[in-house]
């Protein structure tokens, strides 16, 4: 193969990599890929801020890039990035493993559990076991798109997931939607 025909190879599989969201830099790409997911995605799609050793999951609608960057600055700017947009908001979910992670067995987990107390919103997150947020984003892979930013955290459990509903539609006006249906026997 001559060296013109292998430099061109290479720049078309660099230029394919890019397009399908691959980090292939510095890892700031993930700031664009996270812009343009969020103007695409709306309810029930989710945002995944995952530790470094979170799997590439093999399912199609499941999209992972990878930050290079502290997990807690890409979760306040994918936080901001949310809470900027009109159209959607975030249910967050956290392993409910982190509340037992020790010291011992993780350096830096009483700092993280701290600092993700300060940057999550009061009262709004939920806590489940991880095979079963694992589940629910297995389910929705299945018909939504999800997001997965890897981050260079080492510390096991501190994955933070967001799924996304409607930022103009609360889940109380749901409920008296579907009340009012009920009682009109639809």
């Amino acid at each position: 193969m001559n060296t013109r025909l292998m430099l061109g190879t290479v720049a078309a599989l660099l230029a394919v990599a890019q397009a399908q969201g691959a980090d292939i830099t510095d890892g700031s790409g993930w700031k664009q890929i996270l812009k343009d997911r969020l103007v695409q995605y709306g309810h029930r799609n989710w945002i995944v801020i995952a530790d470094s050793a979170y799997p590439d999951q093999s399912r199609p609608g499941i999209e992972t890039v990878v930050s290079h960057a502290d997990q807690t600055d890409v979760l306040r700017t994918v936080l901001t990035a949310v809470a900027d947009s009109k159209h959607v908001r975030p249910i967050v979910y956290t392993d409910r493993e982190l509340n037992y992670v020790t010291e011992a067995d993780a350096p830096g987990i009483g700092f993280y559990r701290s600092e993700l107390k300060d940057i999550l919103p009061a009262g709004d997150t939920k806590s489940l076991l991880h095979e079963q947020i694992i589940s629910k984003l297995d389910k929705a892979g299945e018909t939504f798109r999800i997001l997965i930013i890897k981050t260079n955290l080492t510390i096991p459990y501190t994955s933070v997931f967001l799924e996304l509903r409607a930022g103009y539609w609360s889940d109380a006006a749901e409920q008296r939607l579907r009340a009012t249906m009920a009682k009109a026997g639809r």
